[in-house]
């Protein structure tokens, strides 16, 4: 089962598609070119694409940044606020250990345009209008330049901001559950517990099947996070359930991957603060280097041997 993270629309057979050619190719790196025809015909397992991006875009259909920010309230602003300080922070220590002065200089100048307390005194979309202008300055750093899919700030804050809506366990838009409630649902429809699981995702979605296997009776082979925003602890670890964050029960391997060029990614700090289920599993982490400017998306991560070649081995068991 493949979960998605952050982001607009979805197409849920293209994507399938898309994400199954990134694993073959990953997968014939890894030496596994005889899994590649079982992969991408579906006879090596029964592929889903859990797509809840729907429940994401009623603002985004509307096509104007005003509306998206709209739907943004007073309670999700203090979220929004510590991500983005975090992200700044994690980008300007890569930059001090690199010594990339340019880079420092632009992480800085986004920095000083965080919200202050006057801007409350502004209108309540004042902290938002700022977090986006402090994020159309960081898209000016060179590798988001060329090769993000924003072109200014304020639709990144948005697609930021499904982090945090996710994790707001208020009822809202006219429902009774809360938003991440019904995305779980969403994610796990569809799966047999009798039949063993393999689950890959990428950014938020890594947060989404963390909770999601929380009651999973099924056996879960191997959850691999890609991305996954769950490493930044003092804004997202303390938000989810349960609590402490504990391995989910019937996960028998969890492989972590980070990219050092993802901007959306904490350091690879989750075992630190994740206990062990009964089985003892803690999240493994490592590193990849993707080529290309922009980093941050799932086929990238699919397409490095040391990430789709796992995910075939326990496949085949």
């Amino acid at each position: 089962m493949f979960v998605h993270g952050i982001g607009g629309l979805r197409d849920t057979a293209g994507e399938r598609r898309e994400w199954l050619d990134a694993l073959a190719e990953g997968a014939r790196k890894a030496g596994h070119s005889d899994a590649v025809s079982g992969l991408t015909q579906g006879w090596l397992a029964q592929t889903r694409f859990a797509n809840y991006s729907d429940l994401f875009t009623d603002a985004e259909a509307q096509g104007s940044d005003t509306a998206e920010l709209a739907e943004l309230d007073d309670e999700q602003a203090p979220f929004l606020e510590e991500f983005v300080e975090t992200l700044l922070d994690e980008l300007g220590e890569q930059a001090a250990q690199q010594g990339d002065r340019r880079a420092s200089a632009v992480i800085e100048d986004a920095r000083a345009q965080l919200p202050r307390f006057d801007d409350q005194a502004q209108g309540a979309l004042a902290p938002f209008r700022a977090l986006g202008r402090a994020l159309t300055t960081l898209l000016q750093l060179p590798g988001l330049r060329q090769g993000a899919q924003w072109a200014s700030g304020l639709p990144l804050l948005w697609h930021l901001s499904q982090v945090g809506r996710y994790l707001d366990r208020r009822a809202a838009d006219g429902s009774e559950r809360p938003l991440g409630a019904r995305i779980r649902e969403r994610v796990l429809r569809g799966t047999d517990p009798e039949r063993p699981l393999v689950v890959v995702s990428h950014s938020l979605g890594s947060v989404v099947a963390f909770e999601a296997l929380r009651d999973y009776p099924g056996q879960v082979k191997l959850l691999v996070t890609l991305g996954s925003p769950l490493a930044t602890a003092a804004v997202v670890l303390p938000r989810v359930v349960p609590q402490p964050p504990r391995t989910p029960e019937r996960v028998e391997r969890w492989l972590n991957f980070w990219d050092r060029d993802d901007v959306v990614v904490g350091r690879p700090r989750i075992k630190n603060w994740m206990l062990p289920n009964t089985l003892g599993v803690l999240p493994v982490t490592d590193r990849v280097d993707s080529d290309g400017p922009w980093v941050h998306t799932g086929t990238k991560y699919l397409r490095q041997a040391a990430v789709a070649g796992p995910v075939v081995e326990a496949l085949r068991k």
